[in-house]
């Protein structure tokens, strides 16, 4: 089962190398059988077949590592021992990626590039990456002499500034000033994402224990999933760390008291705004039971001025201010086939043309887009007002609401979006078919991974792809042995006639 994992994460890596954006003067480039294989779509749908292949073997020892744990929790095996396992799959699993260039999306390009923006004295804030390139009009320090920290940057993003806090891009900065090799800073920034992991890794088993879940199983859901494996290390988006400081955010406003929470949620604001969400269960977890409408409303104030006053603090003190706050407005440029609201807006502007109403292309896009974020945020506030106070359970469960809410209703839904999602579903007592929802859906949101933005315009991989997730997917999911590895996967979250377990005093 280690093993196979293991095999998994290198056959992603080394696929990786043939699928993966490279900048053109990357050392690696000059293999000359790398280059040969990349240069050729046959070469580039073996590297997806292998990235694939790699995927499938992790996806195989992800659902045996979860068997294997919810068995042994039914066997009455001490369940710290099924977390230690899961760590040690979770390291193991992950080493071959840590030296990967980012996969299956280019951000970890533009993340290195921000960096280098804020440690050359530009904010990034007011300049996309594009202003390091050789032939722009600024005058850019004598050492900064080569371009390719910009060559492999999504030219979607090569004039636009970042909307992502100042935590990831004062690293970056950071980061930059000991190197300019581009390969070695996008390595830095999933280092810093592997924080969240370890964030979570700490966090998950305390967060079952509020709810008497299974803390293996619930660790092996959140940690090695195909969907936090492809999505969250191997595509080193900065919604892993936000999400890790999420949830110890929870654990310590739990714990240590609300104020504590409410800095780190701060903390997973400056890093991307919706981290700020995790307000809702701090506030919900640090009420007294039976608080009235107006305790309420004081304490989620409250909650929310020390997180705005972190994340403003945050720019002040790194230096790079709050510029990104008028860059919030950048992702939404593109319009993705995975958010609810875009589709629904599409249409709309569709029939409006052909049906002569005259309004703006982008009339009903826009119109449902804000919409559909009013209906976010009411969601929040109806949890945060309305649910049960003083109760660790509804306060993890209020955070699940509020942020499955947001990134269903959100104007831009990327797959690595859904890390948001299983550090606050998996630790609660799932029914069965609930539970094996969210197994199968970690699973699908892994596979199809390769088939994002970096495969743009290579349609026989693209095809390939789909054909090779189609196969896979009922070998992983549909048949005998693998509907039987599910159920035992599940069968140790159902409900149980047991206590619930007894909320510990929450210190306010």
């Amino acid at each position: 089962m280690i093993t196979r994992g293991l095999v998994g994460g290198v056959l992603v890596f080394l696929g990786g190398l043939v699928t993966a954006t490279l900048p053109q003067s990357t050392p690696v480039l000059r293999i000359a059988v790398l280059g040969s294989i990349r240069g050729h779509e046959l070469g580039r749908m073996v590297g997806l077949a292998l990235v694939l292949a790699g995927l499938g073997l992790l996806a195989s020892a992800w659902l045996r590592l979860c068997r294997t744990v919810a068995v042994g929790d039914r066997e009455t095996t001490d369940a710290a021992e099924g977390v230690a396992l899961v760590r040690f799959a979770c390291a193991v699993w992950c080493a071959p990626l840590v030296l990967a260039p980012p996969l299956f999306s280019r951000d970890g390009w533009s993340y290195a590039a921000q960096g280098m923006l804020a440690r050359v004295g530009l904010s990034p804030y007011d300049w996309g990456p594009g202003a390091l390139a050789p032939d722009n009009f600024l005058p850019l320090p004598t050492w900064l002499t080569a371009p390719p920290i910009v060559q492999a940057v999504d030219p979607l993003w090569w004039d636009t500034a970042t909307p992502y806090g100042p935590v990831p891009v004062f690293f970056g900065a950071v980061a930059a000033g000991t190197t300019g090799n581009p390969w070695l800073l996008v390595i830095a920034h999933r280092v810093l994402a592997l924080v969240g992991l370890a964030l979570l890794a700490w966090a998950v088993p305390r967060l079952a224990s509020w709810t008497g879940a299974n803390p293996a199983v619930a660790s092996a859901v959140v940690l090695v999933s195909p969907l936090m494996v492809a999505n969250g290390v191997a595509g080193l988006h900065n919604d892993l760390l936000m999400v890790g400081l999420m949830a110890a955010a929870l654990v310590v406003a739990a714990e240590r008291g609300w104020v504590w929470g409410a800095m780190l949620a701060g903390f997973a604001a400056g890093v991307k705004v919706p981290g700020g969400l995790v307000c809702v269960g701090i506030a919900l977890v640090s009420l007294p039971v039976g608080a009235a409408l107006l305790p309420r409303l004081r304490r989620l104030a409250s909650v929310g001025a020390v997180a705005v006053g972190t994340l403003l603090g945050l720019g002040i003190l790194t230096g790079l201010g709050n510029g990104w706050l008028h860059a919030l407005t950048v992702p939404g440029e593109v319009n993705t086939p995975l958010s609810a609201t875009t589709l629904v807006g599409g249409v709309l502007d569709f029939f409006a043309l052909h049906l002569g109403v005259g309004t703006d292309p982008a009339f009903f896009r826009n119109l449902v887009r804000a919409l559909g974020l009013l209906a976010a945020l009411g969601i929040g506030a109806w949890v945060a007002l309305g649910w049960r106070a003083g109760d660790r359970s509804r306060a993890l469960a209020g955070v699940a609401t509020a942020g499955a809410a947001f990134v269903l209703l959100s104007p831009v839904v990327h797959l690595w979006y859904f890390l948001m999602l299983p550090p606050f579903l998996a630790t609660q007592r799932l029914r069965p078919h609930a539970m094996g929802a969210l197994v199968g859906i970690s699973m699908l949101l892994g596979l199809v991974a390769p088939l994002d933005s970096s495969l743009h315009g290579a349609y026989y991989a693209i095809v390939l792809g789909s054909m090779t997730v189609a196969l896979l997917m009922p070998v992983l999911l549909l048949t005998r042995g693998a509907r039987e590895s599910l159920a035992r996967v599940v069968e140790p979250l159902a409900p149980t006639p047991a206590a619930e377990p007894a909320e510990s005093p929450v210190r306010r």
